[in-house]
């Protein structure tokens, strides 16, 4: 018997069908070991010496060498990229140093497609683990946790909060901070373009766009006022105008390249509005294997590559079925041959396409779930399309002059004659590009020569299709219409905002990360805080905007774009064995960890001080009236700068504590006018009472209302939270005054005559008598709560926090490790369970609809990505700190850094607000703090 090792169960569970009674195929769940969470597990004394340790996986590992007590082979079927070679190398060193390799022959086989033939002709050509690829696994994994180790705990000490800095994300969260700078710089200009309609000798009517005014050629920006619009029109009106030019020409459109992981990411973010993980949890699946008819069947190919090159036997079957289904004329006469543009292409092996390009997305539809039919359909259209013949368009462009040619208009529209691959696929242009308008837009027919005369009134404008509804509402903001000529009022616009897909595409171009990290990139840097998402859009947080003016000012070199991107070419260079894999780990530690010393040393003023000279002049422009753009607007003497808080940077006066004027990080206006708050603060009206204005605002903690835009000196305004339920864009002055009046007195009880008290603490909306409090099911309840219904609900006995929960809904066996799913409803949202491993649901899915294989799915990717020992809690580093003479404060930031991120408990609490509601009234005490605490160690 031999034995066969893969990641995941479901690979596992589909290989297993494909081979014999003579095979045994195991899941490895991932990676079988990390590095050691303590200092010094990468020991730049030592030449770098890596020590690693167990994940907690024995019983995988545990089955594996049980297997081989009776096997002659194991054969490692890893991933065939970096990662896969590297579990692959990780799982022969434990093994063999378990002694369950003797007199087994250890072969390494890879496959980029899970179908019958692939991996049988994969196990009919065996090979050794390739070092190479493996060293330069090695080298970005020390880089990663030496700059990560090093440099985090400089940042919780010098940079209060900050998290962490990834060597990777950083560049990323760079780029999304630039341009949001960029934004905030951005002044538009006005400027006209003028349309006029003409009619040919034969009646027909078509436009054109003033081109030269005055004999001079018009730039985009030539007409800047309405006043130079007026006289652009005049100038029209009193000319008379005749063809002067027609130009034609055929154009060639050729079809895109087929998909490598990048470009899937952009285009499934653009056409699907699937986010980079979804897009590869995806594909993962359609990877791995689907139950087709009882048999598991993998339907694209490996999706994590950089390769765009298709197989001959994939491009013979592909031009087959063109030919088949769309007929000979959209067959090119020779194969279309992609090249990857990348040195060391993700150790390329081939596109992402399907396994087999006759299973059409009908074929399959009724296998798939809505993600997995949308996605397989994208890569099955964009495979077809890649070897379908060229689209042919015909352009035609007529120039329109008047009689002293110092006035021209050019017309131009060009119309499909032959459509090819646009029969079947249409790609996405990238975000801010403008649409093609003139796309099948047919112009009359004319001659050099003919005379053209103007319509009497101008036609109202059709929205071109297919045009963006975000490009719409930018159109003009003002019109001159005036017999046939239609002057047109536009203002430049800044550059878009880096969504997903643009942003893949900003990280492939500078040769920053590679197909495998993307997804991840994304992931940390909204994790962490550092950037959120509007509209699909990043928006840099302000602390992310804090760090990356840090990194840059104190690190700046390890933060370029260029090195970073040369870092890449290096470890590309280590696998593909033309460099030491540790001579570029010692070129970089020597330089990095002499910056880091000197961060050191820095005290936290010295690093505001810095980082406020260094954004002074970003976020304090000078004002065209020449006063002080720092001058504190509430205290009069005091001088604005930034400063650091628990949630980031933000703007404050000097005169702290007697000033508490602060602002969130923005632009000033040049003219003074106070700066938009990022949040979006929103002037709803004026308390009659104290004549103060009244704010809906978003927090750290939920959107809020507040009274008052300054307190009196060292007093904060007025605030209260908006309770879950209602939206903040609907609250107005009547429902926020009611909040601000909290707590509200409900009444008297009837029995101790105490007042009954209903307000919104940290877990939400409860009423209060004495020290009995009851949480209130409803959260608008807290402003209408009547005392006989507030004295029922204090009359209940108090019920355990998941006391009535329903019980757990049993979904089935795990196919690999036999033990039970079960589904249910906890404190923080629905989940599924494995024995002691946890999955929460995604938004939608509950335990009632659930399906098992999606169960699966979840908890094998739970245990992937929380498998590891757990680390020290800061409490033990510091006693060890304290042993060894150590800095306990050092200890702690270690222990910190080396803890595993803990779930995002606010938004699973939003899926289930009861579960979280107080037993005990919100307090500062410490008394009434210790149930949060008593939570968060759970």
């Amino acid at each position: 018997m031999d034995v066969v090792v893969v990641e995941s169960p479901a690979k596992a569970q589909t290989i297993n069908k494909y081979l014999g009674s003579g095979y045994k195929v195991l899941a490895s769940y991932g990676h079988v070991r990390d590095l050691v969470e303590k200092d010094g597990s990468v020991d730049p004394a030592r030449d770098f010496d890596m020590k690693w340790e167990l994940r907690d996986k024995r019983n995988a590992l545990g089955e594996i060498a049980k297997s081989l007590k009776s096997a002659k082979r194991l054969i490692l079927a890893t991933d065939p990229d970096r990662e896969g070679e590297a579990i692959s190398w990780h799982l022969e060193e434990v093994l063999r140093k378990k002694g369950a390799l003797k007199g087994v022959d250890v072969q390494r086989v890879t496959f980029n497609q899970i179908t019958r033939d692939a991996v049988r002709a994969a196990l009919a050509h065996p090979r050794n683990i390739d070092k190479d690829l493996v060293n330069a696994y090695r080298a970005r994994r020390a880089l990663d946790y030496l700059v990560g180790f090093t440099l985090s705990p400089v940042l919780w000490r010098k940079l209060p909060g900050s998290r962490s800095a990834g060597r990777v994300q950083s560049v990323a969260l760079r780029l999304i901070s630039e341009r949001e700078a960029e934004i905030e710089v951005f002044r538009a200009q006005e400027y006209w373009t003028i349309e006029v309609d003409f009619l040919t000798p034969k009646g027909e009517l078509f436009t054109a766009r003033l081109t030269h005014l005055d004999g001079k050629k018009l730039e985009k920006l030539g007409i800047g006022t309405k006043a130079d619009a007026e006289a652009a029109v005049r100038a029209v009106e009193a000319a008379a105008f005749a063809v002067e030019e027609i130009e034609r020409r055929e154009l060639r459109r050729n079809p895109p390249p087929p998909f490598n992981t990048s470009s899937l990411q952009q285009e499934a973010s653009r056409k699907l509005s699937f986010g980079a993980n979804r897009t590869m949890r995806t594909a993962q699946r359609l990877y791995e294997g689907v139950d087709i008819e009882g048999d598991s069947v993998g339907l694209i190919t490996y999706m994590r590559t950089d390769s765009v090159t298709l197989s001959q036997e994939a491009v013979g079957a592909t031009r087959k079925l063109i030919g088949e289904k769309y007929g000979a004329d959209y067959v090119p006469p020779e194969p279309r041959v992609y090249k990857t543009k990348a040195k060391n292409a993700q150790e390329a092996h081939e596109a992402i396409r399907p396994t087999d390009l006759f299973r059409t997305p009908d074929d399959v539809a009724r296998f798939l779930d809505g993600d997995q039919l949308k996605l397989y359909d994208l890569v099955w259209k964009r495979t077809v399309a890649c070897e379908m013949a060229s689209a042919v368009l015909d352009q035609v462009a007529v120039d329109v002059a008047s009689q002293n040619r110092l006035t021209k208009l050019r017309a131009t529209g060009s119309v499909i004659k032959f459509d090819g691959f646009l029969k079947l696929y249409h790609e996405d242009r990238d975000d801010g590009a403008e649409e093609d308008e003139d796309e099948n837009r047919l112009l009359p027919p004319m001659d050099k020569g003919d005379a053209v005369t103007r319509t009497d009134q101008r036609a109202a404008p059709a929205t071109p299709e297919g045009e963006k509804t975000e490009r719409a509402a930018e159109r003009a903001a003002e019109r001159i219409s005036r017999g046939g000529i239609d002057g047109i009022q536009h203002f430049t616009q800044p550059p878009p905002r880096y969504s997903e897909a643009s942003l893949v595409k900003k990280l492939e171009e500078l040769g920053i990360g590679r197909p495998s990290t993307y997804a991840q990139i994304l992931t940390v840097l909204q994790d962490r805080g550092y950037v959120k998402i509007d509209k699909r859009r990043f928006i840099p947080e302000d602390r992310g905007r804090v760090l990356v003016s840090f990194l840059t000012e104190f690190f700046g070199r390890y933060f370029e774009y260029d090195f970073t991107a040369d870092l890449e070419n290096q470890l590309d260079e280590i696998s593909g064995g033309s460099i030491d894999w540790k001579k570029v780990l010692r070129d970089f530690w020597t330089a990095f960890h002499k910056a880091v010393a000197h961060a050191k040393t820095l005290r936290i003023t010295e690093v505001i001080d810095a980082l406020d000279a260094a954004l002074g002049p970003h976020f304090f422009p000078p004002r065209e009236d020449g006063a002080d753009p720092r001058k504190c607007p509430a205290c009069g003497d005091g001088r604005l700068g930034l400063k650091v808080g628990k949630f980031g940077g933000f703007i404050g006066c000097s005169n702290y504590p007697d000033c508490t004027y602060t602002r969130q990080l923005a632009i000033a206006d040049p003219n003074g006018a106070a700066p938009p708050v990022v949040t979006e603060a929103r002037l709803i009206g004026t308390d009659p009472a104290s004549n103060l204005p009244v704010f809906v605002k978003d927090g750290p903690y939920g959107p809020y209302v507040q009274l008052g835009d300054q307190a009196p000196k060292g007093e904060k305004p007025k605030r209260s939270s908006v309770p879950k339920g209602f939206d903040p864009a609907n609250v107005d002055l009547e429902l926020a005054l009611k909040l601000l009046a909290l707590p509200r007195e409900v009444g008297k009880h009837p029995e101790s005559g105490q007042p009954i008290l209903a307000n919104i603490g940290r877990y939400g909306p409860y009423i209060q008598h004495g020290k009995d409090y009851r949480n209130l099911p409803t959260p608008g309840d807290v402003l209408t709560i009547g005392l006989n219904h507030a004295v029922s609900l204090l009359a209940e006995p108090r019920q355990r926090r998941g006391a009535s929960r329903p019980p757990e809904r049993e979904l089935g066996e795990h196919p690999t490790l036999g033990e039970k799913i079960t589904a249910a409803v906890g404190r923080y949202g629905p989940y599924v369970r494995l024995g002691k491993t946890y999955a929460n649901l995604p938004q939608g899915t509950t335990p009632e609809n659930v399906t098992l294989d999606q169960a699966i799915s979840l908890i094998d990717a739970r245990i992937e990505k929380t498998a590891g020992k757990p680390a020290a809690k800061p409490k033990k580093a510091r006693a060890a700190a304290k042993a060894n003479g150590d800095d306990p404060g050092l200890a702690e930031a270690k222990a910190k850094f080396l803890t595993p991120p803990r779930a995002n408990t606010k938004s699973q609490a939003a899926a289930n607000p009861a579960a979280n509601a107080p037993l005990k009234a919100p307090s500062k005490t410490p008394a009434a703090a210790a149930p949060a605490k008593k939570r968060a160690k759970g």
